[in-house]
């Protein structure tokens, strides 16, 4: 899988209710099961708003650990725990309200050089947490069974 040219493609195939098998596009990488929390779905695999938080936790994870192995430190292991909070909105629609990731380091801070500059700066190199704030352009297309769009932006 290789974002070089700045795209990349999954699948989704519904199994059956609210469960889908995710196939990436890369066959090396074993597909998942998805599926929405009970009582809608069956708690089967992790649910999309799930998946969002893990997304976010380990890009910070990675971007802390890239950040710091930039000036030589090897933090190793990291340990990151991530909440979401759903709440309402104001049509009563669940939403993903906040997401709290914390990340604990392998070393103390003593041990790491730069550190002061590696936190005033390490969440800028996260494409996924940066891409959540500053709000995505999703553009949604549906076809009907014979491949007649029926909706498109």
């Amino acid at each position: 899988m290789s974002d070089k040219d700045g795209t990349f493609s999954i699948t989704l195939e519904q199994q059956r209710d609210y469960q889908f098998l995710v196939k990436w596009d890369n066959p090396e990488i074993p597909d998942l099961l998805v599926d929405e929390s009970a009582p809608l779905g069956e708690d089967a695999g992790p649910s999309p708003s799930r998946l969002l938080a893990l997304a976010v936790a380990n890009c910070l994870s990675a971007s802390l650990m890239f950040a710091l192995r930039k000036f030589k430190n090897q933090p190793e292991p990291l340990k990151a725990t991530v909440t979401g909070h759903l709440v309402r909105n104001e049509k009563n629609r669940l939403r993903v309200g906040r997401i709290d990731v914390d990340i604990s380091m392998g070393k103390q801070a003593i041990e790491l050089e730069h550190l002061q500059r590696v936190l005033a700066q390490f969440e800028d190199f996260c494409v996924v947490k940066e891409s959540v704030r500053d709000g995505i352009d999703i553009r949604v297309t549906v076809r009907d069974s014979a491949g007649e769009i029926v909706k498109q932006p």
